[in-house]
């Protein structure tokens, strides 16, 4: 039987403003998807100060949309969302992908372009843009692979053992290329340059923005605020898999610790907070992330 851990969500992000800011419009991204394997069972998204105006929306891949409007001047405002989500336990682990030689055929075959299509998956997206250098690299790491699953596994694996995770090596704007020519960043070059290797073969690819549940060594307690927005990888493998999830950062797939918080082609698709802003003056950015099991 499977289990169904709940989760207690919080995330902040704070802003400073070295002068204040006289008005802005805020979108964010931070309530976690509700489907599926995941129930978000309650939540809300807040500012401090609270907004003079607020709503809600949903984009076109079906993310949660919170929309903010300031007309007041800020010295700072603080983002949080808090709430409860429940995940189910793992997956089968059963390969019914298509093998890759198929792929493209079954791709023709769906005939939906919503949200969940294949099709918007495929080509070059502004942050996922081709290289050939990865290409090469993806293509010699699923060598041997015929199901589509496989690939994206071997592919996924093959970059965890190439790269070496380093938070000081890029930025939020640092593009996959650079990144892989580094074989350094985060788990959002990682997640990247998979999605680019992917769709040079034929699969189609995305990014998922989300937390991931960050287990301390035995004998030691969790931190407040150890954990953190994470990003990782879904592919399309086929009619009768559909999308699959896997973490290149952590070369696992995504399971229950990994809550999904908004599906898109790349970072710039699932931004967990962007807007714009009245300021003459340089701001500072501070995030905290806890994900704490239920009962723990």
């Amino acid at each position: 039987m499977r289990t169904m851990p709940d989760y207690d969500v919080r995330i902040e992000i704070t802003y400073d403003y070295t002068l204040p800011a006289r008005s802005s419009r805020t979108l964010l991204r931070l309530l976690p998807r509700s489907e599926g394997a995941q129930i978000v069972l309650n939540g809300l998204v807040t500012a401090d100060p609270p907004p003079g105006t607020q709503r809600m929306a949903k984009d076109f891949f079906g993310n949660a949309l919170t929309e903010m409007v300031h007309d007041q001047p800020l010295d700072a405002i603080t983002f949080r969302f808090g709430g409860r989500v429940r995940r189910e336990g793992e997956a089968s682990g059963l390969d019914l992908s298509t093998d890759l030689a198929t792929l493209r055929r079954e791709i023709g075959q769906v005939a939906d372009l919503g949200p969940q299509a294949p099709h918007h998956f495929t080509a070059p997206s502004r942050r996922a843009m081709p290289d050939a250098a990865i290409s090469a690299f993806v293509r010699d790491a699923v060598a041997g692979q015929h199901s589509t699953l496989g690939a994206v596994n071997a592919a996924a694996h093959a970059l965890h053992q190439a790269m070496v995770f380093d938070p000081t090596a890029t930025e939020v704007t640092t593009e996959p290329a650079i990144a892989f020519a580094a074989r350094s960043g985060v788990c959002q070059d990682f997640s990247h340059i998979l999605i680019a290797g992917l769709r040079a073969l034929g699969v189609p690819a995305g990014y998922v923005s989300g937390f991931l549940r960050t287990r301390p060594p035995p004998g030691h307690k969790r931190l407040e605020g150890a954990d953190a927005m994470h990003a990782w990888v879904r592919a399309w493998c086929g009619l009768r898999a559909g999308w699959v999830e896997i973490d290149p950062t952590n070369a696992i797939a995504a399971g229950p610790d990994h809550i999904a918080v908004a599906y898109g082609r790349d970072y710039a698709d699932v931004a967990p907070v962007i807007g714009t802003l009245r300021s003459a003056g340089a701001h500072t950015t501070d995030h905290k992330v806890d994900v704490v099991p239920v009962g723990a």
